[in-house]
């Protein structure tokens, strides 16, 4: 398993990690999000958006729309928030073709998954005026992400 922490200050710091993260991305990546109310989640997502060529200031938080899409860009983006739903969330329902498909999936409150499988999981803590994000990779997939990933 691969893994790689970086530090973020800012909002914008943590949008440019996930702009990275979105030029990396080739196709079927599963971005489990992981971290408290307010840790830079949906900051991540704006910047992976962007990444992948898609407008950043189409991407808001879905707490009350629980999969957003966003088409154009090189690939499309799903944007999942599992916040309202009790754990475990079964992935083996509706759920499994929102999160397995050919473009990117972040998935917000990732811990609540019951058996998520391979991802790319991002966990945030706050870290003095800023954030310590961890990136770890489950899959070859998402261990090439990590190795593709190319920072400022």
């Amino acid at each position: 398993m691969s893994a790689r922490e970086v530090e973020t200050r800012s909002a914008e710091e943590t949008e440019a990690l996930g702009e990275a993260l979105g030029r990396a991305a080739r196709g079927g990546e599963l971005i489990g999000l992981v971290g408290d109310l307010g840790a830079g989640k949906t900051c991540l997502v704006r910047g992976l958006a962007r990444g992948l060529g898609i407008d950043a200031e189409r991407v808001h938080s879905p707490t009350f729309i629980m999969v957003t899409e966003y088409p154009g860009g090189r690939m499309p983006l799903t944007h999942v928030d599992l916040y309202r739903l009790e754990p475990p969330v079964d992935d083996a329902g509706l759920l499994r073709d929102v999160l397995y498909g050919d473009g990117v999936v972040a998935v917000e409150w990732f811990d609540r998954l019951a058996s998520p499988g391979d991802a790319l999981r991002v966990t945030f803590r706050f870290a003095g005026e800023g954030r310590a994000i961890r990136l770890e990779a489950d899959g070859g997939l998402h261990e090439e992400v990590i190795q593709r990933l190319e920072l400022a």
